[in-house]
């Protein structure tokens, strides 16, 4: 996995891929402004993953997030921030950006956005798609929180069936119901959401 790491503060920068290409074993190479990435990707040829911090010299807003996109051959790019906001990150996400990641996230966290978000899945905190405080597993019914761990373990709908004894199509039922109950895009983020969420 080929990975681009655009931000203007060095520390942030260097951390970040510091950890990215030893923990994902990813080939990471950095900038500090918005052109200098763009020539990265020119002489380079499309990354999988592009991360631009927001606040950068030549990003003008989401602008920069628009320059990328088209210059890494509509392969994910997503924005970094340090003072994100939840209408930000859903004007990103509404923009083309692969994911909306705070600098604030977890490193383990940030390993498993960074995956889901190479491989073509969207990414944003729950906290920010989601603002209300009541527990989300006080919102999901017992089956729905079978039918949750099975995906956490990577089980498809018809494993989920067997073991549950329950029609393939109920499972299926079970899992747009959950997802639109944790405002998650798919089975992949529901199950993002879950883990941060301590539901499994």
């Amino acid at each position: 996995m080929r990975i681009l790491v655009a931000d203007d503060h060095d520390l942030v920068r260097e951390t970040i891929a510091a950890f990215l290409a030893s923990e994902a074993r990813a080939a990471v190479a950095t900038a500090g402004t918005l052109p200098d990435a763009l020539k990265i990707v020119e002489a380079e040829g499309a990354f999988d993953l592009v991360l631009l911090d927001y606040n950068m010299p030549g990003m003008s807003g989401l602008d920069g997030l628009r320059r990328m996109r088209a210059a890494n051959d509509g392969k994910p790019v997503a924005i970094l921030s340090g003072t994100a906001t939840r209408a930000l990150a859903e004007e990103a996400i509404m923009a083309g950006a692969a994911g909306f990641v705070p600098k604030t996230l977890a490193s383990r966290s940030m390993i498993s956005a960074a995956q889901f978000m190479a491989a073509g899945e969207i990414y944003a905190p729950f906290h920010f798609v989601q603002q209300k405080n009541q527990a989300a597993a006080a919102i999901l019914t017992s089956r729905e929180l079978d039918v949750l761990k099975g995906i956490c373990r990577g089980e498809a709908n018809k494993e989920i069936a067997i073991a549950h004894d329950l029609h393939e199509a109920t499972v299926k039922l079970h899992v747009k119901t959950l997802c639109r109950k944790l405002n998650a895009k798919n089975r992949t983020h529901a199950a993002m959401i879950a883990r941060d969420r301590d539901l499994v």
